[in-house]
């Protein structure tokens, strides 16, 4: 494909952007970035960071939570590191929230709460990979960064028919990306390309009939867009099991403790429970223990599975581990989903909630 061609692609994405870009609340619209309104890096950033592995709809209220609580980076790096993890409670993949809180407090300690204006230096703050520092970069600064992420991967595979297997394809298509990303524009356009894989390049069923990229699509000229991107065939995911125990006093008082910083969940506020290669463990205090079933939740390398066992015990109870945390500090909101999914349980049988 010529330069005229590669350029005449981008074009006409962005013509198409211009006409459909998705209204999103960190997003500033084409027309507005026209008329000279800079995207805000902190809001970039953030957006990024909550947008990994995670789906457009299921992160807009969280970043609009985020930003009404914390509107700025300095407001974010002076936060309680327990507030934050409340917030992110839902959103899964834990570690991003700490390394959240991490890069934000070297912007403000480091850089005098401006983010890095470049690629480069934005690979330098902690949590901040090849992606994301290229998603800034590009989008709040207009640095001609290929940006690449499953959207992406897809458009590209179908462009140019790379049938190569993800991962192994991964660089070939970050390559490829790069040769249409242009110096015009670059922040729009990597939103349109986006945006294209979101909206019309769909896993199933694309509308190629309405595709800007209709034309020169390799792959809808042979007809095999739905079956790309190709990938190798993952492993089948172990299962691992292990016990909570959910105790509420007399007085509305949970049971709970904060997990290390390090690991699964790690800060997040949760139940005692065991490790999860073991069916049982210390019991964190003496009760009339009861079987309350199992929950169930998949992260990204295994299944897990949780037997739990629940008790109602006196007001003077004292744990080995954890602490009680009263009923009117107690929030379920601000339990990771596998805690929570272990309180619903809990609240469907006879423990009083």
């Amino acid at each position: 494909m010529r330069d005229g061609e590669r350029a005449a692609l981008s074009d006409a994405l962005l013509d198409w952007y211009d006409h459909n870009a998705r209204v999103m609340p960190w997003r500033v619209a084409p027309e507005d970035r026209k008329a000279g309104v800079r995207p805000d890096p902190y809001r970039v950033w953030l957006s990024e960071v909550m947008l990994q592995q995670t789906t457009v709809a299921a992160v807009r209220d969280y970043f609009r939570r985020f930003t009404d609580r914390w509107p700025t980076v300095a407001d974010l790096a002076a936060a309680e590191d327990a507030a934050v993890m409340g917030e992110w409670a839902g959103l899964g993949y834990y570690a991003r929230a700490r390394n959240l809180l991490a890069c934000a407090r070297a912007v403000v300690r480091d850089h005098g709460g401006v983010f890095p204006t470049s690629r480069d230096g934005l690979l330098s703050l902690p949590g901040i990979g090849p992606y994301t520092a290229a998603a800034i970069a590009s989008i709040a600064y207009d640095e001609a960064a290929t940006v690449v992420d499953g959207n992406v991967e897809r458009v590209m595979s179908r462009l140019w028919l790379v049938t190569d297997p993800l991962p192994g394809a991964k660089a070939e298509l970050t390559r490829l990306a790069g040769l249409l990303t242009p110096l015009q524009r670059p922040g729009d356009y990597a939103q349109a390309v986006m945006d294209l894989g979101a909206t019309i390049c769909t896993p199933r069923n694309p509308a190629c009939g309405i595709c800007p990229w209709r034309a020169p699509c390799r792959a809808r000229i042979e007809g095999v867009q739905a079956t790309l991107p190709r990938k190798t065939e993952k492993a089948a995911k172990p299962v691992r099991q292990g016990t909570l125990w959910l105790a509420r006093r007399s007085d509305g008082a949970w049971l709970v403790e904060r997990r290390p910083d390090r690991g699964l969940l790690g800060g997040m506020l949760g139940f005692p429970g065991s490790d999860w290669d073991s069916a049982g463990g210390p019991e964190p205090l003496n009760a009339d223990w009861r079987d309350m079933g199992e929950v169930r939740h998949t992260f990204t390398h295994f299944h897990l599975i949780l037997r739990l066992s629940v008790a109602t015990v006196a007001a003077d109870a004292t744990p080995s581990r954890g602490e009680f945390l009263s009923a009117a500090s107690f929030r379920p909101a601000d339990l990771p989903t596998v805690m929570r999914k272990a309180y619903d349980l809990a609240a469907s049988g006879d423990l009083r909630v």
